[in-house]
Order: structure tokens, then sequence, then C-alpha cells
């Protein structure tokens, strides 16, 4: 009898360490995941938004942030040219992360003058980032200079001289120091210094662009071909972008390479514009290429006195390592209107969905060239 009891207490007792250890483990687990669900966006926010601290930000309809590619493009696509770009990426991680910009360039002078033309331009953006709500704006002046080499062709030089200033919101984010063992407690201290929530600069860059243009358009003699390719580089003084107290964080020089190019076959309606565009900053690199292709339903002509052109593009590009870009470009007169949306393909695509980022662009441009050709 004694026997028998000590057996039943004996599996008793099993069997409520077994009874505790799976709601044990079942607690751990789902307290585990709980955390790993909270934390993990805010983990990839933090990894994205310091990365953004470091480096420059980025659109995918990179021909039209031209001054942003190089500044010797400021002047090299008509008389005036004005656009409005919009930006807003990661929506399906964390905080989104949207950018703004804008630019105006200009010739000072007349393009058909045979030995050169000189170029001025200005251009704004500004950068929200993650969580930490980092903020960076940059207003940059660019000024350029084109030698014409013959009748197609010019080499021109320009320079960029601009302030950034980048800030930091209401401190979000979480640190190691500020884990008491059960959760992220913000009540306690971080360690971290912050001098200041806002740092500013002084920014400098240049670049040099070669263009070669023998196209010509109309309804019945429009054939040729344009190559643009140009090489730049921004952050010459190596600035200081730090908000921490004794921080010794420099920008590194970002390089920037590109080349664009158009054919267009005799009488035909359709051109094709493929172009590559290479970015390097420190480790980081991109690498964007891919083609358009645009198709004209209405085309200047030498017995019209205006503008008219109206066209429809699509776009295919890919981001190395990151993303496959689709993007959609409407011409009207002296007016388009371009998108761009990223399919995410890199490590991230599990928290991101293949959300990559969409983009919207408004431009308008004359060209005095054109509108004296076409009279």
């Amino acid at each position: 009898m004694i026997f028998i009891k000590s057996k039943l207490f004996t599996l008793g007792f099993v069997l409520i360490l077994e009874v505790n250890f799976n709601y044990i483990y079942h607690t751990l687990k789902r307290r585990l995941l709980y955390h790993y669900h909270k934390y993990f966006s805010i983990l990839i926010a933090g990894i994205f938004t310091f990365q953004i601290s470091a480096q420059d930000f980025h659109f995918s309809q990179m021909k039209f942030t031209p001054m942003n590619v190089n500044p010797s493009l400021a002047g090299l696509s008509g008389k005036y040219n004005a656009i409005a770009i919009y930006r807003t990426q990661w929506n399906s991680v964390a905080s989104p992360y949207t950018t703004l910009g804008a630019s105006f360039d200009a010739n000072l002078n007349s393009p058909s003058n045979r030995k050169g033309f000189l170029a001025g331009g200005l251009n704004f953006y500004h950068d929200l980032a993650g969580d930490l709500k980092m903020t960076s704006s940059n207003v940059n002046f660019n000024i350029a200079y084109h030698l014409r080499l013959n009748r197609n062709s010019t080499l021109g030089l320009g320079v960029q001289i601009g302030y950034a200033q980048r800030g930091l919101g209401q401190v979000k984010g979480y640190f190691a120091s500020q884990y008491d063992g059960n959760d992220f407690d913000q009540s306690i201290s971080s360690g971290e210094n912050f001098g200041s929530r806002n740092t500013g600069y002084v920014d400098v860059g240049t670049g040099i662009v070669f263009k070669h243009n023998s196209l010509r358009k109309g309804t019945f003699n429009a054939n040729g071909f344009m190559f643009t390719a140009g090489l730049a580089a921004y952050h010459l003084t190596r600035p200081s972008y730090s908000f921490i107290q004794g921080g010794n964080d420099d920008l590194f020089i970002r390089y920037s390479a590109f080349v664009e190019t158009e054919f267009r076959l005799d009488n035909a309606s359709f051109t094709l514009l493929p172009a590559v565009y290479y970015q390097r900053q420190g480790s980081h690199q991109e690498i964007l290429f891919g083609a358009y292709v645009k198709y004209y339903f209405i085309e200047s002509t030498n017995k019209t006195n205006m503008r008219n052109d109206f066209s429809l593009g699509y776009g295919a590009f890919y981001r190395f390592g990151d993303a496959f870009v689709n993007k959609l470009l409407l011409d009207f007169s002296s007016y388009a209107v371009g998108i761009a949306y990223d399919i995410n393909i890199s490590s991230l695509t599990q928290a991101s969905k293949g959300r990559g980022g969409v983009e919207f662009m408004f431009r308008y441009y004359f060209d005095e060239s054109l509108q004296r050709r076409i009279r």
C-alpha cells in the first residue's frame, strides 16, 4: 500500500513538473514572440535610420534629380527646368521614410552661343527617417559652364555649394542600457550624451559632364542619338554630422557616375532610353540600370509654332541587390509626370513583403533651342 502510494506520489509529482514545465515553456515562448514582434520593427527602423544618417538619400527616378546626380547637369535640359519629387518607403516595416525634393535650373545666357553657355540652379531636399524622426535638409546652389566642342557636343564643369542640417525629433529609440531584465524602460537613462538634436554644416561638390545630341524630332524626320555621361563627387570637405558631444562621425565622400542615352530609329514613333547610375559612399554602393521605352502619340513639327509633344513611357530598372523598379512617364507639351514603384527583393523582403517604395515626380521645362528650331 505504501509502495503504491509512493508510486502515485512520484507520478503526480512528475505530472505537476511536466505541467509546470509546459506552462513555463509556452509562457516564455509567447513572451519571446511578443517581444520579437514588438521590437523587430524597432530594430529594423534603427538599423535603417542610422544607415541613412551615414548615407545620402536616394531616388529611383534619378533622371529627375539632376543636380543630386551631378552639379554640371544644371542648365543642360533646356532654358528652364523645374522639378518636384516625393518618395515614401518601408511603410510595411515601421515608420515610413519620406523624402521631398525640388529643383530649378536655367541657362544664364543663350545655349546657342558658339563658345558655350553659363547655367545655374538651386536644389532642396528634406528627408524624414524612421521612429527616431531623424531629419535631413539640404539647400544647394549650383553653377556650371558648358563649353561647346562642336555643333552637337558640349563639355560641362559644375560646382555645388550648400548648407545641410540634420536633426532628431523626440527620441523614441531603445538602448541596451534601458533594458531592466523584463522590458525596455525609457525612464532609465540611455547613457548617451546628445550634445544637440540639431547639427549643420557647409557642403561642397563638383562634377563634369559630356553631352552629344544629334537627335532630330518631328513627325516625318525623327532619328538620331543622344549620349550624356558624367562623374561627380560630393561632401568634399568631409563634414561631421554627429549628434554626440565629442563624436567623430564625418560624412564619406559620395562618388557619382552615370550614363544616359536615347536612340531613335528613322521615322519611328518610339525611342529607347537606356541608362545606368552608380554611387558609392564609404563601404556602401548603389547601381541602378535599365531603360525607358517612350511612344510618341503627337510630336512637334516645323509646321507648328509651339511645343505640343505628347508621349507615354514605361521604364524597367533594377537596383542591384535591392529592388526592381517599374516607372511610368507621361510627357505633354512642357510638362511631365512620373511615378516609380520599387519591388523589394533584398533580405528585408520578409518584413517589407516586397513593398519597397513609391515615388511621384512633376516637371516643367522650356527648351529655347526647340522653340527656335520649330519656328
